[in-house]
């Protein structure tokens, strides 16, 4: 993940890594194998790529030189050369303290003397200013190098303590959010285009409950503060809704005209105009509520899961589908006729209920990060 640090951090005090602590080599120009017997666990080349804090790799007969430093908590390590400058300068952090760890090729180590804060550490080194320093100090022609004093010559922000550890705990919860998102892409397209979910029913969605649009006539003169609750596109999230501080009501004689109209608990609405393809599930807090715009699913529960049914329909794969049949030129619309072309994936109905109730977890999961 790129950083992109507000622009108050120029009114932090700047500082030369090579002031606040010193470095080290790592097992340069030898490989595993050249070391004999024992164990150990190593920093690699590609453990610092993987995340900001150290993700260590354990490797067996390793017999370590007696003068090599063993990594600490707090340790930052450096790629030092790669084929391409973008790769040169890389780093991790050495989140914990941990017996017999060392630090491989192709990187060198950096041992802070005064105090930070980890996370905050870990994520100004990977920010996008330090980023283009590294690479602008990349020499090499098929191969890039950097030389460790030159990164030592490095400026980076550094303000209190306090503020490191608010900063620095904020990109973690964002960097686990965005794990939690990869996460959920990697489940969806696991469970909805593995080839186990070939082996699955394939119906069109006609074929698994009543579809009907929402209301699509002029209602503006019937709105009101209370009454009957008004779902339009826009309040249609990934498996939710969202109507802010002001939602819309509609008087109670015009929606008991329109009372065929109305939601049922398990009906699915998906977005017919704007980011098409996005669906939510009607609970007891929108029952009786009526849309405008919107595609109304009802599902036959004898065939198919509501939630199970909402969750297929916010796959990306469902989403890619939707806008690519959809018109419209300045917004997009998803048409009923092209809805009732799509074909659902229909396993069992104990096999839909531990998807959905799987997703529904992981989204939850997702929303609780993004609150912290």
């Amino acid at each position: 993940m790129t950083l992109l640090l507000p622009v108050y951090v120029h009114s932090w005090e700047q500082r030369e890594l090579g002031e606040m602590g010193s470095t080290y080599t790592g097992l340069s120009g030898k490989t595993k194998e050249d070391f004999g017997h024992g164990e150990a666990k190593f920093i690699t080349y590609m453990n610092v790529f993987s995340n900001p804090m150290a993700d260590l790799q354990m490797t067996e007969s390793v017999e370590i030189d007696s003068k090599q430093n063993c990594v600490q908590a707090g340790d930052v390590f450096f790629t030092t050369s790669s084929e391409t400058p973008e790769e040169v300068g890389m780093s991790c952090v050495m989140p914990e303290s941990a017996d017999n760890i060392y630090l491989n090729s192709f990187c060198f180590g950096y041992r802070p003397t005064e105090k930070f804060d980890l996370n905050y550490l870990a994520y100004v080194l990977r920010a996008e200013s330090f980023r283009k320093e590294m690479t602008f100090l990349a020499q090499g022609i098929s191969r890039y190098n950097i030389s460790k004093n030159k990164v030592m010559e490095v400026e980076i922000p550094v303000p209190s303590l306090d503020e490191q550890s608010k900063v620095g705990q904020y990109f973690r919860n964002l960097d686990n959010l965005i794990t939690l998102h990869q996460c959920k892409c990697q489940i969806d397209g696991y469970r909805f285009q593995s080839p186990l979910a070939i082996t699955w029913e394939q119906r069109k969605v006609t074929e698994i409950g009543k579809i009907y649009i929402g209301l699509v006539t002029t209602m503006t003169k019937h709105y009101t503060d209370e009454g009957t609750l008004l779902i339009r596109n826009s309040d249609i999230k990934d498996g939710k809704f969202e109507f802010g501080d002001n939602p819309i009501y509609l008087e109670k004689t015009f929606a008991e005209k329109n009372e065929t109209r109305m939601h049922q608990i398990g009906d699915v609405i998906t977005v017919h105009t704007g980011d098409v393809g996005t669906s939510a599930v009607i609970t007891e807090n929108e029952a009786k509520s009526i849309g405008f715009a919107t595609i109304v699913t009802r599902p036959n529960p004898k065939i198919i899961d509501s939630n199970y049914l909402c969750s297929f329909l916010n796959t990306d794969k469902h989403k890619k589908w939707a806008v690519s049949i959809s018109t419209g030129d300045g917004r997009t619309n998803y048409n009923l006729g092209d809805y009732f072309e799509l074909v659902v994936p229909v396993p069992s109905i104990a096999e839909q209920k531990k998807i959905a109730s799987y997703i529904q977890k992981l989204n939850r999961l997702i929303t609780l990060h993004q609150c912290e």
